[in-house]
């Protein structure tokens, strides 16, 4: 298993500089950083359902109806990240396929 340590190394890209000089606004978001944001979100939400599933297993103080949710926003976010991923390498495919 990958960590996001590693992931976050990959995806460390430049910051993007302000065009105007003299203006003090903030930059955007890199797509980079924006996308290493969302799979610490999803790592987050696992991390969360396995500790909830622990402590139900354990005789916890837990709602197991609030497991189930826990557990299926999971797997819900982490099915959406892969569908990221699988559009993001398909977009790869087609542009390293290009013929100049």
């Amino acid at each position: 298993m990958t960590s996001i340590n590693a992931i976050q190394q990959q995806l460390n890209l430049p910051q993007t500089p302000n065009i105007l000089p003299g203006k003090q606004e903030e930059t955007p978001e890199s797509f980079g950083k924006f996308l290493l944001k969302g799979i610490q979100e999803v790592n987050q939400m696992q991390q969360d359902a396995d500790r909830a599933v622990e402590s139900l297993f354990t005789g916890g103080d837990v709602n197991p109806a609030e497991v189930l949710s826990a557990v299926q926003k999971a797997d819900m976010s982490f099915k959406m990240m892969l569908q990221v991923r699988n559009k993001m390498m398909q977009a790869y495919t087609e542009v390293k396929d290009i013929r100049i």
